[in-house]
């Protein structure tokens, strides 16, 4: 199948399930598009397993597509760079402390306990999985992502300010995840040094030089738009920033990623108040927010399509379903602590815990992470699992975060009228 067919393929599926979904099941689009790519593919699924199909053809297809490589590789940057630049670096530079360090320790941490507790639950089940890859489990599943958080976050109703510190952080905890995980990846399959240095030099290039190579595409992109007047031509800069400047990182071995987030900001911030007339800034928020509708929608339905090849055995399912509670918990704990540590520093509003816990929903940046493992022994059953929690964040968290948030609200009102 040619790259065009497959576009086709999946533009087409996405345009179909779009179109149910607002006609009949009447979900938020991302949750509900997951909804339906899950439920087709494991009918399909179930139909081949009953000897009513054959299933090589599709699972040649669902393999083809490549879902790791478009999405770390492809959409991530134009995803990450999309959600940025609706972002006013104002608002995140009032929570930039409780940002940086929930977006640094806190992923750590919350990789740590995700791994320390999944090593229990595995060799609790007979499958004795080495720490290294336990480490790598918590690696990929730690951070939220920015994709799923931001398609739920505009609609349930949080505050802005508790918004923006949530959107903040899943967009920079991302890339952080990353560079975490490929880390872990090479420690845990013995392709990388480790020793303390190694491991820190490989932090200060990767973060450190994708946030430097962020501000040099945001800087050079809004000093070439302040020299012209045409909104055709400046989102052309800016499709530039996203797809060369995202090459061009990963060449550098550095984070594409936080590259991208970087340079939104400033083009979002900067830009905006120095550089842009209100046409240029109307034509490329339309056309940004088009392009992040129509690939949030294909990454959903990619993420439903991949059932395909996740090995669903039972006690992979049970792994999956334990693991939920326990990534939520680690969550709240890595979230939690420096809270607590940070109180007389960081305005923190009455149920920003909770709120921030739960609305950390997990994402396709997890599963893609998966799905780049390299072969091994551990391979399936950590897929299995990020997948299952994947899909229970998404929907489970997805569909009850706006009433968790509303409950908080109201609980934190009546406080303060009693007070």
């Amino acid at each position: 199948m040619t790259l065009f067919e497959l576009l086709a393929v999946l533009t087409t599926a996405t345009a179909a399930l779009s179109w149910a979904n607002y006609r009949f099941v009447k979900l938020p689009t991302t949750i509900g598009l997951l909804i339906l790519a899950l439920l087709g593919s494991l009918g399909i699924v179930l139909a081949g397993r009953a000897g009513l199909l054959d299933l090589s053809e599709l699972t040649r297809f669902v393999e083809s597509l490549e879902f790791d490589d478009a999405l770390l590789n492809g959409m991530l940057g134009a995803l990450l760079f999309a959600g940025a630049l609706h972002m006013r670096i104002d608002k995140l530079r009032v929570h930039a402390r409780l940002i940086a360090v929930l977006a640094t320790l806190g992923v750590v941490m919350c990789a740590a306990l995700v791994a320390g507790a999944m090593w229990l639950l595995f060799h609790s089940i007979g499958f004795p999985v080495p720490m290294a890859w336990c480490l790598v489990l918590g690696a990929l599943i730690a951070p939220t992502d920015p994709i799923a958080v931001g398609a739920i976050l505009g609609k349930v109703g949080v505050p802005k300010s508790l918004s923006a510190l949530i959107s903040g952080e899943s967009l920079f905890n991302d890339g952080v995840a990353v560079v975490l995980f490929l880390v872990l990846v090479g420690l845990a399959a013995g392709t990388e040094s480790a020793t303390a240095v190694h491991i820190v030099e490989l932090f200060a290039i990767e973060v450190g030089g994708g946030l430097a190579f962020g501000g040099l595409l945001g800087w050079l992109a809004t000093r070439m738009m302040r020299s012209v007047d045409q909104y055709q031509l400046e989102i052309l800069l800016t499709l530039a920033v996203v797809t060369g400047g995202y090459a061009l990182a990963q060449r550098l071995h550095i984070s594409g990623a936080l590259a991208m987030v970087v340079a939104g900001l400033m083009i979002g911030s900067t830009g905006r108040a120095t550089a842009m007339s209100l046409v240029t800034q109307e034509r490329l928020d339309e056309f940004w927010e088009l392009i992040d509708e129509f690939l949030n929608a294909v990454l959903f339905v990619l993420i439903g399509i991949e059932v395909v090849i996740v090995d669903f055995r039972t006690s992979f399912l049970v792994a999956g379903l334990l693991g939920f509670p326990i990534v939520l918990l680690a969550r709240w704990l890595s979230v939690g602590l420096p809270l607590v540590v940070m109180r007389r520093r960081v305005a923190a509003q009455p149920g920003t815990l909770t709120i921030l816990t739960w609305a950390g929903l997990r994402g396709g940046i997890s599963v893609a992470l998966a799905l780049s493992l390299p072969p091994s022994e551990y391979r399936s059953l950590i897929l299995t699992v990020t997948y299952v929690i994947v899909c229970l964040s998404i929907v489970g968290q997805g569909l009850t975060v706006g009433a968790v948030v509303q409950r908080v609200l109201r609980t934190a009102e009546a406080s303060d009228q009693r007070a």
